[in-house]
């Protein structure tokens, strides 16, 4: 019995809003402007006129020089993240992460951080000439990976 007084209010306030937004539809459009006359509506309208001007020796700003980097030096500055022309222990160590699956020689996917560590360290070690623990422009050219030649055909 509750279930049905419960139903039958609300069937009745659904009723009530629809009527209100039914009444609101209609002032809407009771307000809304009369159509324009045929006579008004058959002309053309004018097509406004383009402004002409004349630039002069008028000139924009100077686009921006690009720089000339080598190869080795954008390769240098991919490493030297904070731009001291030298790069840290900590700094080429952070970049090294896609050569972690090269250093996994049985290909088990069973790598240590320290097993990769200690080969980048040791890379470090390596081409840190005068152990000061940073690497210079020169020093880490001797870093490069060797290229390997591309084959005269595709026999």
């Amino acid at each position: 019995m509750d279930r049905m007084i419960l139903g039958a209010v609300l069937a009745l306030m659904l009723a009530g809003v629809g009527m209100f937004w039914w009444q609101g539809r209609a002032q809407v459009e009771e307000a809304a402007p009369p159509p324009e006359p045929e006579s008004i509506a058959t002309e053309e309208p004018a097509e406004p006129e383009l402004p002409e001007t004349d630039p002069g020796d008028l000139r924009g700003p100077t686009p921006p020089e690009a720089t000339q980097l080598s190869r080795e030096q954008r390769r240098f500055f991919r490493y030297d993240r904070n731009r001291d022309l030298s790069i840290t222990r900590s700094e080429m160590l952070s970049t090294r992460t896609s050569a972690f699956k090269k250093l996994d020689k049985d290909g088990n996917n069973l790598l240590t951080f320290e097993e990769w560590a200690v080969s980048t360290a040791t890379k470090f070690d390596g081409a840190d000439a005068n152990g000061d623990r940073k690497l210079t422009q020169a020093e880490f050219a001797t870093t490069a990976p060797k290229r390997k030649p591309k084959p005269a055909c595709r026999c």
